[in-house]
Formats: C-alpha cells, sequence, structure tokens
C-alpha cells in the first residue's frame, strides 16, 4: 500500500481485513473515488451467526461518502458476500455501510446534524443529493431511534395539537414533560389519537396506568381520551390557557363597549399587555383607564382578569379553590357579559384549574415546540405528507438517541 494509500485508510478507519486499493481523481467533476478491497482468504462475520465464514464470491458497491474539501468522495467496495454454515449465501456490509443503501454512516450522520437544523432542499442542495434521499435518510433514522424508544419513565404527559396543512388537517403530539421531548406523533385530533398513545406506551415497555399527570388545553375530545385510556392520569389545565381565555374577554368587551365609547380606541394592547411590558406612556394610559371601573364595563373586565392572575398564582389549593369559586360567583353577578363566559368555562373544568396550583404542570414548552415546527414549515414551504412532518417535528423536538443505529450521529 502506497503512502497516499495509507493516508486514506487512516481518515476513512479502514482496518485490516479492509485496504484502500486505487485511488481515483477527476479534478474536472471534483470527483474523488476510492476503492477498497480486502486480503485474499479473509473471512468476515454476520451479525446472529456464529464465528468467521468463508467469501463465496464478491459485489461491487458504492457508497458516498463524506466530501474531501469540495469533491465528491465515494467509495468502491468490493464486497463479500459469505457462504455460512446452513448453506445460506449472504452479503457482508462492510461495518460502515450506513442504514440507507448508497450511503456510509459518517455521511447520514452529517446529513442527520444538517436536517436538524434546516430544511430537507436546502442539505439536498448543499451535499448535492436530492431531495427524496435526503428525506429518506431522515424517515429511516426517526423511525430506527422511534422503534428502540423506552417510555418506562414517562409519567408526567402534555398533549397538544398543531395545524398541518390548510384546512381541517391537524397533527396531535404527546411529550414527556419532565424531559420536555416529544415522545408521539399522530394524525388528528380527536379521543382515537390518546388511544393511540396508549397502545404507542404499551409498545415500548411502558402502560397507560403510569401516566399520573396530564396538561392540555380544554378540548372535549382530549378530556374524553384521557379519562378513558389514561386511567390514573390527573388532569391539568394551566394558568396560562385560562388567562389566555379571560384575555380574550377583555377585548371582546372593549370591542363591544367601543361602538358607543370612542375613548377605548388604542387601548388594545393596552389591555392585553402584562403590565410589566408596558411602558411609562403605556402605564399611565392603563391607570387613567382602570379609575373608571365603576362607569366602564371594559375595565371591570380587565381588574377580573387581573384577579384571575393572581388566584392562580397562589399554591394553596384551598386556598386556590375558595377564591375562584368567589370569583366566579362575582363575574356572574357582574354585567360583563363575555366574563361571565370565562366563568362558565371555569365552572365546567374546575378540578383541571384548580390542579394547576399543585402540578404547576404547564404545556409552554409545547407550544414553543409547535412555533418551532411551523417556521420549519414556512422555510419548506409547506410539508406534503404525514411521514415528512412526524419525521419533522422528531427531528426539531424528539430529542432521539440515534447512536444506536449510528455511532458518528448525535
Amino acid at each position: 500500500m502506497s503512502n497516499s494509500n495509507e493516508l486514506f485508510a487512516a481518515a476513512l478507519g479502514v482496518a485490516s481485513p479492509w485496504h484502500v486499493g486505487d485511488v481515483t481523481f477527476d479534478a474536472s467533476k471534483r470527483l474523488l473515488v476510492i476503492s477498497i478491497d480486502f486480503a485474499k482468504g479473509s473471512k468476515f462475520p454476520y451479525p446472529g451467526v456464529e464465528g468467521s465464514h468463508p467469501v463465496h464470491d464478491t459485489v461491487l458497491k458504492r457508497y458516498r461518502h463524506l466530501n474531501f474539501f469540495q469533491h465528491e468522495c465515494y467509495l468502491e467496495v468490493r464486497t463479500p458476500r459469505l457462504s455460512l454454515t446452513d448453506g445460506r449465501v449472504v452479503l457482508a456490509e462492510p461495518e460502515w455501510a450506513g442504514k440507507l443503501a448508497g450511503f456510509t454512516l459518517l455521511f447520514e450522520a452529517l446529513i442527520m446534524a444538517m436536517c436538524r437544523q434546516m430544511p430537507f432542499a436546502a442539505v439536498a442542495r448543499m451535499v448535492g443529493e436530492s431531495w427524496h434521499r435526503v428525506h429518506a435518510i431522515c424517515c429511516r433514522y426517526v423511525d430506527l431511534a422511534l422503534a428502540e424508544a423506552d417510555l418506562s419513565g414517562v409519567s408526567m404527559l402534555a398533549l397538544d395539537e398543531t395545524s398541518s396543512r390548510r384546512g381541517q388537517n391537524y397533527l396531535t403530539f404527546a411529550a414527556d414533560a419532565e424531559e420536555r421531548k416529544v415522545v408521539f406523533v399522530t394524525e388528528g385530533r380527536d379521543s382515537k389519537t390518546v388511544k393511540e398513545f396508549s397502545e404507542f406506551l404499551k409498545e415500548h415497555q411502558a402502560k397507560p396506568e403510569q401516566i399520573t399527570s396530564v396538561s392540555m388545553d380544554m378540548s372535549p375530545a382530549f378530556i374524553k381520551g384521557v379519562t378513558k385510556h389514561l386511567p390514573n392520569a390527573r388532569i391539568t389545565f394551566d394558568k396560562f390557557h385560562v388567562v389566555a381565555h379571560a384575555s380574550g374577554a377583555v377585548d371582546k368587551m372593549r370591542r363591544l363597549e367601543q361602538k358607543t365609547d370612542p375613548s377605548l380606541k388604542g387601548l388594545r394592547w393596552v389591555l392585553l399587555k402584562d403590565q410589566s411590558k408596558l411602558n411609562e406612556s403605556q402605564q399611565a394610559d392603563l391607570r387613567a383607564f382602570t379609575a373608571n371601573v365603576t362607569t366602564k364595563r371594559t375595565a371591570r373586565a380587565w381588574f377580573y382578569r387581573e384577579q384571575l392572575r393572581e388566584i392562580l398564582d397562589r399554591k394553596q389549593i384551598n386556598v386556590v379553590s375558595a377564591l375562584l369559586k368567589r370569583w366566579c360567583t362575582n363575574v356572574n353577578r357582574s354585567k360583563v357579559e363575555p366574563m361571565k363566559q370565562v366563568a362558565s368555562m371555569i365552572a365546567k373544568h374546575f378540578d383541571g384549574i384548580v390542579a394547576w396550583a399543585q402540578t404547576r404542570q404547564t404545556n409552554g414548552f409545547l407550544e414553543a415546540i409547535n412555533g418551532l415546527f411551523q417556521a420549519a414549515k414556512r422555510r419548506a414551504r409547506g410539508y406534503g405528507t404525514f411521514k415528512t412532518m412526524r419525521t419533522v417535528i422528531f427531528l426539531v423536538a424528539g430529542n432521539l438517541k440515534f447512536s444506536a443505529s449510528n455511532p458518528h450521529a448525535a
């Protein structure tokens, strides 16, 4: 073996019985082809079969490898077919062969790292491969990692939905609330999605009964699914969802009252923003407006929302329960109709809202994940199939471990 071949062998990690043969470089095509062979008389192991086995014959296989500088690099490998003791003749893939035909493990690891940050099409352009090949690599590794996923430690769950395409097309995803990572994605947003998740648990060293807490929005379908299929789960509706409904009521009251009171114009964001985020001028406007609490229903709606926020900040569940009941009573005696709808919603979902005082379990991180997915979808101008969308969500937010399938992948 020449010195240059030894250098390539060291760079590629090629070891006995493999060795680098010819190296062909085409400057005009920016192409480097490295031939790899094995020593005559070599024997090879085969997965699941004891011992080393003689070579029956060989086939020439070509693998895309990492570029050498700006030059595309391919390995042309004289790959042995082995004669097993049971009479079978099987192909012995070299240890650097990837999970998708035609690539090395290192090249696939590069693709996975890039696709966690960039759309498939951009990665395909950068590496000079087709969108379909890049997509296939990512889907393959996500499928392999999910097949090995162990959910035995999941007890706190977060459920959410996201739009997948235009129209009434949705995905439901479930996340480990402690590890803050997505563990399950399926189509739809009805109660059947929770049933599918419970079956998924059984396939991954877990049981539906181990889920003790679920945070989610107030979707009747999710409530029905969790109650039926996750029997030990305590439902939590986090403070931020409840306060968001109250903010909606403030804005609705403002729009209604503004029809007869022009002084409300221009106050929308002053009323909806958190007080701590208002500048001095806005805070002055807010103080002047809320001084009219006895004459303006929008001002009373704002005070009711702030009271609700303060109640849900408390951590004593008995105190929260008592104050929340009193709040609902006061609102229902008022003439602030939009806020009465919030009081009705709270009464209907009272136990799950009060549970927030103890669990403090929130879906905020899922909303951030949803934002990342929607941003990825916009950059890629949409994703056409469920499989692609599922793959993207897991790449962005699944925190999957690919090292079991590829020692070079994170």
